[in-house]
């Protein structure tokens, strides 16, 4: 069964979403999905190069506020 997995990240500074996030997708299986929120305007670079980095795929990643993005990752 394929999950989808929430982690909500905002308000966490920077490196910490990042850190959550790797944390997170160590636990969940191939095919799993991961929809991180986050705030940390550094991250808006350091988890999609770090999906890449993995050879994950994101499949989602958007603006969803004025300082608020979210980002799906597959492992």
């Amino acid at each position: 069964m394929i999950m989808n997995v929430r982690l909500p990240a905002s308000g966490l500074v920077c490196p910490f979403p990042l850190v959550e996030a790797k944390a997170a997708m160590a636990k969940l299986n191939k095919g799993d999905s991961l929809t991180i929120e986050f705030d940390c305007t550094q991250a808006t670079e350091a988890i999609p190069n770090w999906a890449e980095e993995e050879g994950y795929d994101v499949t989602d990643y958007q603006q969803i506020g004025d300082a608020l993005w979210e980002i799906t990752v597959v492992k």
